[in-house]
């Protein structure tokens, strides 16, 4: 690749590994473990991070590279590293920049397992951590002191689909110093860059819409190339890295992202318009409705509204689990971001564990539902949700 512009589906497509002397068209598969070295000299140079390149597949592997370098040119970073699962990307990001006694700021609003990772691991570790109301951002100042370290936030969130202001959140990190890291899932690259905002960090569950068929676990984080050093000394010593198996997988499919996500949005937005017209619907939350509370932020920092609609029930918790019961051609699985349109009921499943007013803390009513809309034919999925609700 040249220095030229190119545009994002290029990008995606065209950023590859040199060839190897077969020259193949499409990038091979590195199954190794380890690389060697041709002299003693070489070997010592490597170790000692005089030269850039392959050690040990804990360390990096030339498939796990092709893929973080896919992030960073879609995401507008300069370096990256790739992890297991989404959540080993959100933990070793953390840990690797936090010491006893830090403390994050976040939003209240994040996804089930980082909240467990907040208030139950990181406490015994002496690192704190306050949330704030997504809907009441000018509440963060006054949750920031001389120990905070990072500022965190999904946009948007899981599962209520909330929206923040990228660009608020850039101007208080950079006023008091702190570290912004945003949880860009759901978004994807896409849709959405929060480097463009004032982020340092981007974090991803590739799992979900980077590899888009529910094949794959991984995870990314790209930005700030100090901060992702202090990441990969920190992960290639506790080893959780990216397989090349699965980095092969995730890069193949960011070539796709674009047109999937063009009409996974497509179909999306016609779900939302159907379910605010139904009658057993109490509210629909979906960024490019324009009834969603923060449309307007959403329509400034995203391209399109993404695939996961929410939706209040008619009925409460009862209603929610009949709902489920009665779906036939939509998937009921915990995962989301795949061709298959997959429903869940977040108070009866995914956070049975929270109290109930820890749930409404972060708008999770007992009938909401969340929709991961999929690349079915849309009239198929509407008929299906139609059913389920009557």
């Amino acid at each position: 690749m040249n220095e030229e512009e190119f545009g994002f589906e290029t990008e995606a497509i065209r950023t590859q590994l040199e060839r190897t002397q077969y020259l193949e068209h499409s990038v091979p598969l590195y199954l190794t473990s380890s690389f060697v070295f041709e002299d003693a000299e070489d070997m010592r140079a490597s170790f000692a991070e005089e030269k850039d390149r392959n050690i040990y597949s804990r360390y990096s592997n030339p498939n796990t590279n092709e893929f973080v370098e896919k992030v960073c040119n879609m995401e507008g970073a300069t370096a990256g590293f790739a992890f297991a699962s989404g959540m080993a990307a959100v933990y070793s990001t953390m840990a690797a920049l936090l010491k006893s006694g830090d403390h994050i700021v976040s939003s209240s609003s994040v996804f089930g397992a980082t909240h467990s990772l907040f208030m139950n691991y990181f406490p015994k570790w002496n690192i704190e951590t306050s949330y704030f109301d997504i809907n009441k951002p000018e509440t963060i100042e006054s949750l920031i002191t001389p120990e905070t370290k990072i500022l965190f936030a999904e946009s948007p969130t899981n599962p209520a689909v909330d929206i923040i202001d990228l660009e608020l959140l850039g101007n208080i990190a950079k006023k008091h110093n702190l570290i912004l890291i945003i949880d860009n899932c759901f978004a994807t690259p896409y849709l959405q860059q929060p480097i463009k905002w004032g982020a340092h960090l981007v974090v991803h569950s590739a799992t979900k819409l980077m590899d888009g068929q529910g094949r794959v676990l991984g995870g990314v984080t790209v930005g700030d190339p100090e901060l992702i050093h202090k990441i990969y000394l920190f992960s290639r010593l506790t080893g959780p890295s990216l397989s090349p198996f699965n980095a092969w997988v995730l890069s193949k499919s960011l070539e796709t992202l674009a047109m999937r996500l063009d009409r996974h949005c497509e179909n999306a937005l016609k779900v939302a318009e159907f379910l605010e017209q139904h009658p057993n619907v109490n509210k629909v939350k979906y960024p490019f409705l324009k009834s969603h509370p923060q449309h307007e932020i959403a329509k400034k920092q995203m391209k399109a509204g993404g695939n996961i609609v929410a939706f209040e029930i008619k009925g409460g918790l009862e209603a929610g689990r009949a709902f489920l019961d009665k779906i036939k051609l939509c998937s009921l699985s915990p995962n989301l971001g795949d061709t298959r349109t997959i429903v869940t009921h977040p108070a009866s499943t995914t956070h049975t564990k929270l109290s109930i007013e820890e749930r409404l803390a972060v708008s999770i009513t007992d009938g909401l539902v969340r929709v991961s809309v999929g690349l079915e034919t849309v009239a198929d999925v509407i008929v299906d949700l139609n059913q389920a609700l009557t």
